[in-house]
């Protein structure tokens, strides 16, 4: 495997919010937050936000969450650049006290 430091490789953002307050109404803002601030970022390859599906009931379907982010970046760097993006820290400074928990899922994207 080559050494993600000197190599450029995809890097997959995946994040799982859960409401304080799971309504339709405060699940369609948060996505639409997303979309807002957290799409069209330099570097981004993929950007999916949306809530969970609800009838899809496999057993190995997990429907803890209310919303789920998907960012794809064409790499590490661009992943660093957006964690510090203004856009970004206003999307959490804006939504941070809606959220009761967030689990953030990093991986290569080879």
């Amino acid at each position: 495997m080559a050494d993600s430091t000197t190599t450029a490789r995809p890097l997959v953002h995946n994040v799982y919010f859960n409401l304080k307050d799971g309504s339709p109404e405060n699940i369609a803002k948060l996505t639409a937050a997303c979309h807002k601030y957290l799409n069209g970022h330099d570097g981004v390859v993929y950007f999916a936000a949306g809530p969970v599906v609800e009838e899809l009931s496999r057993p190995v379907n997990q429907k803890d969450f209310h919303v789920c982010l998907c960012v794809a970046f064409k790499d590490k760097a661009a992943h660093d650049v957006y964690q510090t993006h203004p856009r970004h820290l206003e999307f959490i400074a804006e939504n941070k006290e809606t959220w009761e928990k967030v689990r953030v899922f990093d991986s290569w994207g080879n």
